[in-house]
């Protein structure tokens, strides 16, 4: 069938959302991994440092704390947790869905010596916060000049 208007049937892939979707859809095939990443639940983790302590913050809303797994061998430090799906609406229809769902794990090599039995983790607002304390020889010791 003959159109008014020439090329309309590339008029999908010249199309903004329709080209984005192209393009991802071709950098995933190429990457596989990087692409189920993408799609997985994966936290955002902060790491800072005190001069006391290690400190850890995540943006976990949503989990429920029975269902973090949180513990440390040989200074790492493994965050596992799950995130369930909650869908109660069976006449419900989903037209998009962009919060992610599962299982993760995250594992954090900590720096130095640290005490794995004053470690507190604590829950409010969506974010986890640990608090590692760094043993008495990796903290810093200031070492003070004598005159003579």
């Amino acid at each position: 069938m003959l159109t008014l208007v020439p090329f309309r049937k590339f008029e999908t892939f010249f199309d903004v959302p329709s080209r984005l979707d192209w393009f991802d859809r071709f950098f995933s095939e190429l990457d596989p991994l990087t692409a189920e990443e993408r799609k997985g639940l994966s936290p955002e983790f902060d790491l800072s440092e005190t001069e006391e302590n290690i400190v850890l913050k995540a943006d976990i809303a949503g989990i429920d704390v029975k269902d973090l797994d949180i513990n440390i061998t040989d200074n790492v430090l493994v965050v596992k947790g799950e995130r369930k799906e909650e869908r109660n609406e069976k006449n419900e229809c989903f037209h998009k869905v962009e919060r992610r769902f599962g299982t993760f794990t995250r594992s954090f090599a900590l720096p130095g010596d640290v005490k794995a039995d004053g470690i507190e983790a604590t829950y409010k607002d969506g974010v986890l916060k640990l608090t590692i304390p760094k043993a008495e020889a990796v903290k810093p010791k200031k070492i003070e000049v004598k005159i003579h």
